[in-house]
């Protein structure tokens, strides 16, 4: 699947692979294609009968000029993942399943 974000002021275009697909527990994609290699696990883990977590980890080897930059560009994914995990549960919460 193709997915395109904003980081750091800068267009990112990946192409993911689904790499493993458990139904309701885990799905784990890695770049196919894209300006460094990286690996995305998603979890869900049943709460109780009414709330679920969910766990995100990207790992990555960046090179280059990357490479350098490794430590601030890991606050910054940091901080951006956290903003959108931010904006999904109020997208979820505000449309609860009936």
């Amino acid at each position: 699947m193709d997915f395109v974000a904003r980081f750091l002021g800068r267009r990112l275009a990946y192409t993911y692979e689904i790499t493993a697909l458990e139904p309701q527990s885990r799905l784990v994609m890695r770049t196919a294609e894209g300006p460094f290699p990286m690996e995305t696990t998603y979890t869900w883990t049943a709460i109780d009968n009414s709330h679920t977590r969910m766990t995100l980890r990207n790992r990555g080897e960046p090179a280059g000029f990357g490479r350098i930059a490794a430590p601030a560009m890991a606050a910054a994914m940091r901080r951006a993942n956290r903003k959108d995990l931010d904006n999904l549960k109020k997208i979820i919460e505000r449309h609860p399943q009936r």
